[in-house]
């Protein structure tokens, strides 16, 4: 456990290193990246997989679930641990917070990694104007009613539901992560934190604090990027995804790995990990 931004979060780590962290996405927790830390720590990294905001063994403050406050959290449990700087490694809305670190905090951040995950605009711009990707998200706008998703999220059989629907062919059932990741969203609160990120994404849409967000984001990524993403993904569509390189000034690479949905990194261990660990091999 380490403080960090106001909160106390819970940090899975293994090996000696510089240190990569390791952000979840919905609906899973740190357990996502159990593929991935003892590979890291054999090639010379300290692989560091945290509880978000209101996930797992980690805080769930009543408030916190925009992305500048998520980043925070982000850049003070790099502090916590002991260094000055990360590489960061993000799924879906982890994804979404290693876009934001990387441009809010880059004396952080020393790259980022980015996992099933369009940059903030090209994602904003994408629900705007594509049919597609609206109708690929239209599961946002049920979690806005209050009280019933919760219930829903935290009813036997949801967690199961969700992965199954968002990720590739035969990927799931894998009935250790589903039971898992229920178990972890079904902590007093936790249905409640996750869901509140989707909230603040639809409900700032046109509030000041959503503008002020969206404004940021236009200065560009300097950092080196990797974006990594299932070419079946039916959350975030590929299509939607790969306009975000237009938003990096700095070294850019795109993956696309075949065969697998929204959750790469689990479908397909094996692949990710040969593709972040070429990319974190190289220079820049």
């Amino acid at each position: 456990m380490v403080s960090a931004n106001g909160a106390r979060f819970h940090v899975a780590e293994v090996g000696e290193g510089p240190l990569v962290l390791l952000l979840h996405g919905f609906p899973e927790c740190w357990w996502a990246w159990r593929h991935l830390l003892e590979p890291l720590a054999a090639a010379g990294w300290r692989a560091a997989a945290v509880d978000l905001r209101g996930y797992g063994a980690s805080d769930k403050p009543p408030r916190g679930y925009d992305p500048p406050t998520l980043v925070g959290d982000v850049a003070g449990v790099v502090r916590a641990l002991g260094v000055e700087r990360a590489v960061v490694v993000g799924h879906g809305w982890g994804g979404l917070l290693a876009w934001t670190a990387a441009v809010a905090h880059p004396q952080v951040v020393s790259r980022v990694c980015v996992v099933s995950a369009a940059h903030p605009r090209r994602l904003r711009t994408a629900l705007l104007t594509d049919p597609a990707q609206m109708a690929a998200s239209r599961g946002a706008l049920r979690f806005q009613l209050p009280v019933l998703p919760e219930r829903h999220l935290a009813a036997e059989g949801t967690v199961a539901g969700l992965l199954r629907a968002w990720s590739g062919p035969g990927a799931f059932p894998d009935r250790e992560a589903e039971d898992y990741y229920a178990a972890a969203l079904r902590i007093p609160g936790a249905a409640h934190c996750a869901l509140e990120t989707f909230r603040w994404a639809v409900r700032s849409v046109a509030r000041s604090d959503g503008l002020r967000y969206a404004h940021a984001m236009r200065r560009p990524v300097e950092l080196p990027v990797l974006q990594v993403h299932g070419s079946l993904d039916p959350s975030v569509l590929p299509t939607t995804a790969a306009g975000s390189g237009a938003h990096v000034r700095g070294p850019y690479r795109w993956a696309q790995l075949p065969g697998t949905g929204h959750f790469p990194h689990e479908e397909d261990p094996g692949a990710f990990g040969e593709v972040l660990l070429d990319w974190l091999a190289r220079p820049g």
